[in-house]
């Protein structure tokens, strides 16, 4: 609590959100108004589309609340990267967050994915609200860099996020996590 969120300082710089879905395109605005350039990756071209005039549209509320000014809400957007393929969308990012629909054989099948194709030190994170994160990791070769990171809906307004350990969740991942 406190702590301030933001590039300058952190291990993480560059993000990348799988699922352009309500979570997904929520953590990828937040990440990108608080500094950080975000791949958001999608299978699908209509759903990045549609989680891009979301995004513009909670943008341009908070810049008619005054919490951001218009040079603000205009940078933020121009943070976020719409990707269609995991493995493009991956290679550069530090943290990895997974936001796909609530189904184990769809994340499990993305974990596998982004162990393979992520940077080695990057972290991989799951939003899940239901699955252990210790099942999601097991499917990675390097389990002690896979974590839950639980953002809350609406995700522009809610400041939490649940961070979950896994059984091989390593104390420096975590310490990462939270300093985040």
């Amino acid at each position: 609590v406190g702590r301030s969120v933001g590039p300058e300082g952190s291990d993480v710089k560059r993000a990348a959100v799988v699922g352009a879905g309500t979570m997904g395109n929520g953590i990828a605005h937040v990440f990108a108004q608080h500094g950080f350039e975000v791949q958001l990756i999608d299978l699908h071209a209509n759903q990045l589309e549609k989680a891009l005039l979301i995004i513009s549209k909670n943008l341009d509320r908070q810049a008619n609340k005054g919490i951001l000014s218009e040079e603000e809400k205009s940078i933020a957007f121009n943070r976020i990267h719409p990707v269609l393929q995991i493995k493009e969308g991956i290679r550069e990012a530090d943290l990895i967050i997974e936001a796909a629909t609530e189904n184990e054989a769809i994340k499990l099948q993305i974990f596998r994915e982004l162990d393979e194709y992520a940077l080695p030190n990057a972290i991989l994170a799951s939003n899940t609200s239901s699955i252990s994160i210790t099942r999601i990791a097991s499917v990675t070769k390097h389990p002690s860099r896979v974590i839950g990171m639980h953002f809350m809906n609406p995700v522009p307004l809610m400041k939490l996020v649940e961070v979950i350990n896994g059984y091989t969740t390593s104390a420096s991942v975590t310490e990462k996590i939270i300093d985040l």
